[in-house]
């Protein structure tokens, strides 16, 4: 199975592809695939002017978006990619980046790039995974691990033949 994102809240695709792509596996697990977000107010649909502070700010409140939209969060996210115009402004985009994650942090790549759309500093992409919520119930009994199995059954004996009555 697999749905498109399209949350209002978060700004619209400016070319032929979607804010994110969720799509649906084995054991009810949910993957988004989220497009990069660049700071664009959804409001105005304008880049919002200042530093890369105030750029990752909105980029963050953006995917926000997306991820609340595919039913997911920031604890969902697995894999980011940030692209930044500056490496120079590395740390002032970890320090906006690290205040949405609590817990563990999902893996990142950090790359500069020459550009990006609108005059951006920084552009974000995400990929998250959502697990079913745990049941009361315990979870359905998966095979042993082979050292732990029981040993197989022995082979039935084999029958005497019948006599048939003629």
């Amino acid at each position: 199975m697999r749905r498109t994102v399209a949350s209002p809240h978060a700004p619209k695709a400016i070319g032929p592809y979607s804010q994110g792509v969720v799509t649906r596996h084995a054991d009810d697990i949910h993957m988004l695939h989220a497009a990069g977000q660049i700071p664009i107010d959804p409001a105005t649909g304008e880049l919002v002017a200042g530093d890369v502070v105030a750029q990752a700010e909105r980029v963050m409140e953006n995917i926000s978006h997306v991820l609340a939209h595919a039913g997911m969060a920031f604890s969902d996210i697995v894999k980011t990619t940030v692209f930044l115009v500056d490496l120079a402004d590395f740390a002032a985009m970890n320090e906006v980046y690290g205040r949405r994650f609590t817990g563990e942090f999902p893996a990142r790549s950090t790359i500069q790039v020459a550009a990006l759309p609108k005059g951006s500093r920084i552009e974000v992409e995400v990929h998250a995974v959502k697990h079913p919520a745990r049941r009361s119930a315990p979870p359905k009994a998966r095979k042993a691990p082979a050292k732990a199995r029981k040993a197989p059954r022995k082979p039935a004996k084999p029958r005497k033949p019948t006599r048939t009555r003629r």
